[in-house]
Formats: C-alpha cells, sequence, structure tokens
C-alpha cells in the first residue's frame, strides 16, 4: 500500500525524491503516513521495508 509521490526535489548537482508510505499501526490499526527524502535508487527499497 505505497506510492511514490509525483514531485521530485532538485537541489544544486542531487535528484531528490519524496516518498510516502502508508503504514498500518499494530496496536490500534490505525493508518499512519511516513514521509522521507532519498534519491530516485533508494525508493524501492524503502518501499518495500515494512
Amino acid at each position: 500500500m505505497a506510492k511514490k509521490t509525483v514531485a521530485s526535489l532538485q537541489t544544486s548537482s542531487k535528484r531528490l525524491t519524496k516518498a510516502i508510505k502508508m503504514v498500518k499501526s499494530p496496536k490500534s490499526g490505525a493508518y499512519t503516513f511516513t514521509e522521507s527524502v532519498m534519491t530516485p535508487e533508494e525508493v524501492d527499497g524503502w518501499l518495500s521495508k515494512k
């Protein structure tokens, strides 16, 4: 249940992507969103982690 955001951020010479992942809380069962800014190569690995 995760998806990449469309926007990509650019700073000086590095390309960065902001990824948002929906995570289900084990205690309450509610969903929360986790955000992270990283290089495009790291996004798939970050989204596949639980």
